[in-house]
């Protein structure tokens, strides 16, 4: 039996289901993002005890079909932007259509009227967070950050980067060094201070 949990963004998060499914003696097969496959049918009363464990860490489980393949759709892109590293060699409208057997143009839509944004607007939203994140884990230069986050070109993240967060990349490295001190120097007066 499927069951579809919102909110399951993480590792941590599948950590929580399977406990809570364990605490039910309940046995899943599989536990994805935002998704259960449990070897049993579970009763109502089960439903219910598993809706109140899931809603202790912050999730929930979710019955109307529409929400669940928002949710999908949101664990795709999610899971693409920041749990892996491989490339998507085809288009991601083709990519979302084969991995969730519907019309992009319907899941396109269905996604505006419930989230009230576009499935595009939620990509670069994640896509700009993970490149936050590379650059404060300073370990790829831009151009390299550009070609793992399926950008065009440097000029291309740049640009988007900017139109998202008001800064240039290099800008946002500079606010990060400046934000950010060594251990050793926290609290230590600087030179020439003290007199």
């Amino acid at each position: 039996m499927k069951i579809y949990i919102k909110y399951m963004v993480s590792t941590r998060c599948k950590m929580a289901v399977k406990e809570a499914l364990k605490t039910l003696g309940l046995h899943f097969i599989v536990v994805d993002l935002g998704e259960v496959e449990i070897m049993e049918n579970i009763s109502a009363e089960q439903r219910v005890q598993l809706s109140i464990a899931l809603l202790d860490s912050g999730l929930e489980l979710m019955d109307d079909k529409r929400a669940v393949l928002i949710e999908k759709i949101k664990n795709i892109i999610i899971e693409m932007v920041h749990h892996t590293d491989e490339n998507i060699k085809i288009n991601f409208s083709d990519f979302l259509s084969e991995k969730l057997n519907h019309n992009y143009t319907y899941l396109a839509n269905l996604f505006s009227e419930v989230q009230g944004s576009t499935i595009e607007h939620f990509i670069i939203s994640h896509k700009i967070e993970r490149i936050k994140e590379l650059i404060i884990y300073d370990e790829l230069t831009i151009t390299e950050i550009a070609w793992k986050m399926n950008y065009s070109s440097v000029a291309h993240l740049s640009n988007q980067f900017k139109k998202f967060t008001g800064l240039s990349p290099s800008h946002f490295k500079q606010l990060k060094d400046k934000r950010r001190s060594p251990i050793e120097e926290i609290g230590n007066v600087p030179d020439g201070s003290q007199d």
